[in-house]
């Protein structure tokens, strides 16, 4: 198997998909940065997780869908909506000095994040970066494991039986 069978492209369009997370004591952070790049998000569709989503809209008028909060399978939504190619890009204000009771579930966000090689921002410094990008008025496209040909790869190798 060569490396070109390896990836496979995946495209994030101009128009972006971007989730908006924050566990509640960064929840006014992720406001307050929403509204500071009103202009640039408002080029692109919105969604997040319950209060997050809420509080975005209520805030600076933006139009966000709202999924489920968090804890109540929120972030497996997202998660669920990152692997069908529907949200391409997370904004995730975490708290790294509160326990959260959904942790797992958070993490399991951040891996199908990393598998799918979408750009995801964990504190405002990084979103920054992000939403400066050159990439947010553009396509980008990135290359993602070739999960149907990894597979067969391991089977092949005896790693998967």
């Amino acid at each position: 198997m060569g490396v070109k069978d390896e990836y496979i492209d995946f495209t994030i369009p101009k128009q972006k998909t971007i989730a908006l997370i924050a566990h509640d004591k960064k929840k006014k952070e992720l406001v307050d940065w929403c509204e500071k790049n009103k202009e640039e998000l408002s080029k692109h569709f919105l969604c997040g997780t319950g209060t997050s989503a809420r509080l975005v809209a209520e805030h600076t008028g933006l139009p966000v869908k709202a999924y489920n909060s968090g804890p109540l399978g929120g972030d497996q939504q997202i998660g669920a909506k990152v692997v069908e190619g529907k949200i391409n890009f997370i904004v995730f204000f975490s708290d790294p000095l509160e326990a959260q009771p959904h942790d797992p579930d958070v993490k399991a966000l951040l891996r199908i994040a990393q598998v799918y090689d979408i750009p995801i921002a964990n504190n405002q410094s990084t979103a920054d970066f992000m939403i400066t990008s050159k990439f947010m008025d553009e396509e980008y496209v990135h290359g993602v494991i070739n999960f149907d040909r990894n597979v067969e790869q391991r089977v092949k190798e005896g790693h998967l039986v």
